[in-house]
């Protein structure tokens, strides 16, 4: 099995040298997206203190991921969203934040919401991954 790892353009370098955003296993067609969080393509963090605009941030990074391994919306599988401080009153804006980073195609899958006591930086409220096949993979 020959995995491909990419940092596609359009994404902030990865923050540390342990891992990539994209890996594929063109023979399965299976890619996995590391955790997206809300920087931008320069690494500098988006809606500092508001849930709402670091999930829009990241669902947009998720979707410049899938774009880059040749998958879009549909093509996703599963996603988990891990929410520092979550609370009820977040669930509606998280998702909302999500469809307007997709523009309206939100990728209806198996999905899950954690709350969760930190992330890997104390800045970052909001980090989704993912797990795609490549469309047409036979």
């Amino acid at each position: 099995m020959t995995i491909e790892r990419l940092d596609p353009p359009g994404l902030s370098p990865p923050v540390s040298d342990v891992y990539h955003h994209v890996a594929i296993d063109r023979a399965s067609g299976i890619v996995a997206i590391a955790g997206q969080i809300a920087v931008d393509a320069d690494g500098v963090l988006v809606g500092p203190g508001d849930h709402e605009t670091q999930a829009e941030q990241a669902f947009r990074n998720l979707a410049r991921a899938l774009a880059a391994a040749g998958c879009g919306p549909g093509d996703l599988l599963k996603n988990t969203v891990h929410v520092v401080g979550h609370h009820p009153g977040l669930v509606g804006p998280i998702f909302a934040a999500g469809r307007r980073a997709f523009n309206g195609d939100w990728p209806r899958t198996a999905s899950t919401l954690l709350g969760v006591q930190a992330l890997g930086r104390p800045e970052w409220l909001i980090e989704i991954d993912g797990i795609a096949v490549i469309p047409q993979h036979t």
